[in-house]
């Protein structure tokens, strides 16, 4: 993963390759309190379903989804027809989520959001290559996501799978030691047994958000107070997401 070319490919991108970027893929042409818990009597949306436009804003719609999802109040929000159809002439998801591939963790389910609400970009262990970081900086850049999530979540296997070969030396099955290689970094080793692997599921998160946020494109929207990139973690045993610092 390379990102000094990063300022060259994005000087290439004229306003009118960019349009018609925008035009061919969708169809058409501080945050210091984290991860915010909105309580369940404020966490049901309007008819209207406003559209986040803010960091903030997009925060809180994810969380007031996750109550919903935790408390068994699921709207599943965005399914009807008339949505259905509006989709066809673009999109405008709020919030990129980049997440594990762990079925027990659809961002779609556990922030309870529907069509056309996300972008959901899913790796095992959230490792990063340039086809993820591509399509994170598809969202931002030409759909104008305003909240990147960086979501792990507990008993990640990706994780334990890359402790485990770091303890033992022994080689994992081809391409699962390219993630084992790229979630090491977060490993502590001044832990023992489950313990390591929980802080290394966090440390991850932790090293994959400073990744992103190094990434000049994205650093610049940061900056200029038009995205906030934010880790987070999702409890299976309790379904609450909580913000990682």
């Amino acid at each position: 993963m390379n990102s000094d070319s990063t300022p060259q490919r994005a000087a290439a991108v004229t306003p009118a390759r960019r349009a018609l970027l925008r035009t061919a893929l969708t169809g058409a042409a501080a945050l210091g309190a984290g991860f915010a818990v909105a309580s369940p009597a404020s966490a049901t949306s309007s008819p209207a379903r406003p559209r986040p436009s803010t960091p903030g804003q997009a925060l809180r719609e994810l969380a007031a989804g996750n109550v919903r999802w935790r408390t068994y109040r699921e709207q599943h929000p965005d399914e009807t027809p008339a949505v259905r159809q509006a989709l066809t002439s673009g999109q405008h998801p709020f919030a990129v989520v980049l997440g594990c591939v762990d079925s027990r963790v659809p961002p779609e389910l556990v922030f309870d959001q529907g069509l056309g609400d996300l972008l959901t970009v899913r790796t095992a262990g959230e490792v990063l290559d340039e086809a993820v970081l591509g399509s994170v900086a598809y969202g931002v850049l030409e759909l104008g996501i305003p909240l990147v999530l960086v979501l792990g979540h507990q008993s990640c296997g990706a994780v334990r799978a890359a402790v485990d070969a770091d303890e033992s030396g022994e080689p994992l099955p081809a391409h699962i030691q390219y993630l084992a290689d790229q979630i090491a970094p977060a490993i502590d080793h001044t832990k023992e047994g489950d313990a390591r692997v929980d802080a290394a599921i966090d440390a991850n998160v932790r090293l994959v958000r400073s990744r992103l946020a190094a990434e000049p494109d994205l650093a610049a929207k940061v900056r200029a107070g038009q995205l906030a990139i934010v880790g987070a973690r999702y409890e299976l045993t309790s379904q609450v997401v909580h913000h990682i610092t």
